[in-house]
């Protein structure tokens, strides 16, 4: 009921100890609070909060229009609501290093697990596009120190996020890879690899964990996750998944509602009421008021 009931300290505790265990852990994008708590309930072993999903969510474009306000805020709304473990995207730490060491605290106060920070230089745009621009490592290198210096909870994970690849090739990826993790990184995040072997060839060249992005209609083949796995891979997120089944099932319904004027076609499609309230947990709240869960749903046959 209500919200989580594992501390956010137990959770980064947790979840540090399973990613240290060397296996693959996959962390689907939540574009909202509810979402976040059917991956958990889907079995998966953590939640991504995309920097692009909270843009798009505002109607905004990735291009760093938000602030570490709205940012904490909804990544906070997100991980009160599962017990897995979140990691948000902290663009580029909205500022300078000053500003990345209070974007860290500011996002341990609101029970997130870990965040990136990546080395685009402001303003900053989505990762998969062409034209991106990268700070210098002397600059990228004080983000992460800062980051670092700045957490109170030793299990808040760090991760760096290089751009590098897309701008200045592979060798300079790995060896600001390299950088960042002396820097402090605990985690590295090399955006836009092109093949399995960059994954395995950084993975290899860090002594930390490294992540893989798998977002549709990007630079990166949507490679599966045992193939991943292989590679060295030790976190994969669909950053953006949800959110575009979301809209396109929404575009859908609202065609067919032009064109026929109704949506009984599409009922089973819908999530019906009586998984949404099982989501919800509407049953639990009827231990503080009697009134509010006194109905059942039917569910039709066959759902």
């Amino acid at each position: 009921m209500l919200y989580s009931t594992t501390p956010a300290a137990e959770k980064r505790r947790l979840f540090r100890e399973r990613l240290a265990s060397g296996e693959l852990l996959r962390f689907p994008g939540a574009f909202n609070p509810l979402s976040a708590r059917l991956i958990e309930r889907k079995g998966f072993e953590g939640v991504y909060i995309s920097g692009a999903v909270l843009s798009a969510d505002l109607g905004l474009p990735d291009i760093g229009l938000t602030t570490l306000t709205e940012v904490a805020a909804r990544a906070g709304q997100i991980a009160r609501m599962t017990e897995l473990p979140a990691i948000v995207d902290a663009d580029t730490g909205f500022g300078e290093p000053m500003n990345v060491a209070r974007t860290i605290q500011e996002l341990e106060d609101a029970g997130l697990a870990g965040a990136h920070i990546e080395d685009q230089v402001n303003p900053k745009r989505c990762g998969h596009l062409d034209g991106k621009s990268v700070v210098d490592q002397d600059t990228a290198i004080k983000r992460i120190r800062a980051a670092a210096d700045a957490r109170r909870d030793e299990n808040f994970l760090i991760m760096a996020r290089t751009d590098v690849r897309g701008v200045e090739g592979m060798e300079a990826a790995v060896d600001r890879a390299k950088a960042l993790v002396d820097a402090g990184a605990d985690a590295v995040f090399p955006e836009a690899m092109r093949s399995l072997a960059e994954f395995e060839a950084m993975a290899d060249a860090v002594d930390v964990p490294i992540l893989a992005n798998m977002t549709e209609f990007g630079k990166s083949e949507l490679f599966p996750v045992d193939r991943l796995r292989d590679a060295g891979v030790r976190i994969v997120i669909w950053p953006v998944s949800l959110l575009r089944m979301a809209m396109g099932a929404a575009g859908r319904a609202l065609d067919t509602l032009i064109d026929e004027g109704h949506l009984t076609g599409r009922l089973g499609e819908m999530q019906h009421r009586a998984d949404l309230y099982d989501l919800i947990d509407y049953e639990s709240y009827s231990h503080f008021d009697s009134g509010v869960f006194n109905f059942t749903i039917e569910k039709p046959s066959g759902r």
